[in-house]
């Protein structure tokens, strides 16, 4: 991505860049190769399709429902049933071009091992989600038999990594870029922290590095709080329940607020609406006021893959480049299936040179 803005600066001064569409490339792109063990180029159209069916569910869910509607051949709904087909074919292909990998892998790493006397599996597991997923297992209760989540399921479970692995981090990324191009001063900290946690900026970012950036983790929680990509959590109850002097029956929906919750000024303070990372180094009054990926049992399982993605890709921006806001962006942010700008996010960088005290 870096390499391709670099292309575009053309040696200039100063450039502007829509971070909004490249945070999605590169959000795409490593959800396809940590997840998939794919390249973005093999989910292209998976996500495209993806996109294009966001687009005709956010209709539909702004549409007065008609009962059994949804199952009338009107042009809509023959476009969301053609999606549908492309997004699960395209997924079940790759699912057959990765199971004819892991076999010749197999293959190569047991000859491998036969020559590497007295190797116990020293060769590491570089299997990913998707060989996860298609692998067999054996259930809890004890059962000898080993089992398979089916063929549907597998793709059921892709379809929801592929859209809300790149989807809402995405939207993370753009935001918290937006928030400092408009706050230069935490900009200026977090290129100082990178620049003492991190060494020069030629040096790469490791894991170990990644614990130590306090002010990145500060800013990703605050941009989390104030750009929730989702602003809505569902729930219903499964049995009846009393939540302090409240009964509810089995079977009711729950819709927990996450904006509402987010800017309360009695949780937050009456700076809640303004952007303050250093909030977040204060113990939070309340268990359940801060919950982006959700909260409970049910919690999102990428949470950790997205925080650190967004760590990387963010740490690695600003060891390059300041940016400010664009004369021609407009703050519009819009609700579709989860929170991204209208309009786009156009940022003006300037290429951090060498031998300025920085990164």
């Amino acid at each position: 991505m870096l390499e391709k803005w670099e292309e575009i600066r053309g040696g200039r001064e100063e450039f502007e860049i829509d971070v909004h569409k490249d945070t999605h490339l590169v959000s795409a792109d490593i959800i396809s190769r940590t997840a998939f063990g794919s390249s973005f180029e093999e989910g292209k159209r998976i996500f495209a399709v993806q996109d294009q069916q966001q687009n005709l569910i956010s209709l539909a869910l702004r549409s007065v429902y008609i009962p059994g509607f949804r199952f009338l051949p009107t042009r809509k709904n023959r476009d969301r049933w053609r999606l549908e087909k492309e997004t699960r074919d395209s997924i079940r292909v790759l699912i057959q071009r990765n199971r004819e990998r892991w076999r010749l892998e197999k293959e190569t790493r047991d000859s491998i091992r036969v020559l590497i006397q007295g190797n116990s599996g020293g060769l590491g597991n570089s299997r990913n989600l998707l060989a996860l997923l298609t692998s067999s297992y054996r259930n809890q209760d004890g059962g000898k038999e080993e089992e398979k989540i089916g063929v549907d399921d597998v793709i059921d479970e892709c379809k929801t990594f592929y859209f809300a692995g790149k989807e809402t981090t995405a939207h993370l990324l753009t935001f918290a870029l937006l928030l400092l191009a408009n706050h230069p001063e935490w900009q200026d900290k977090l290129r100082e922290e990178l620049f003492r946690v991190c060494g020069r900026r030629d040096q790469p970012l490791v894991a170990e590095n990644l614990r130590d950036l306090k002010i990145l983790s500060l800013i990703i929680n605050e941009t989390l709080r104030m750009y929730s990509p989702s602003v809505l959590i569902m729930r219903e109850a499964t049995k009846n329940v009393k939540l302090g002097s409240l009964e509810v029956p089995k079977g009711t929906q729950l819709y927990i607020p996450v904006v509402a919750v987010h800017y309360d000024p009695e949780i937050w303070g009456e700076d809640a609406h303004e952007f303050n990372p250093s909030r977040f180094n204060e113990p939070r009054k309340h268990m359940a006021s801060f919950f982006p990926f959700g909260i409970g049992p049910r919690i999102c399982v990428g949470q950790n893959l997205a925080i650190v993605e967004a760590k990387i890709v963010l740490a690695t921006i600003v060891r390059n480049y300041s940016f400010v806001l664009s004369p021609t962006y407009v703050h519009a942010p819009m609700l579709l299936l989860s929170l991204q700008p209208q309009y786009g996010a156009q940022i003006m960088l300037r290429k951090i040179s060498g031998n300025e005290n920085s990164c």
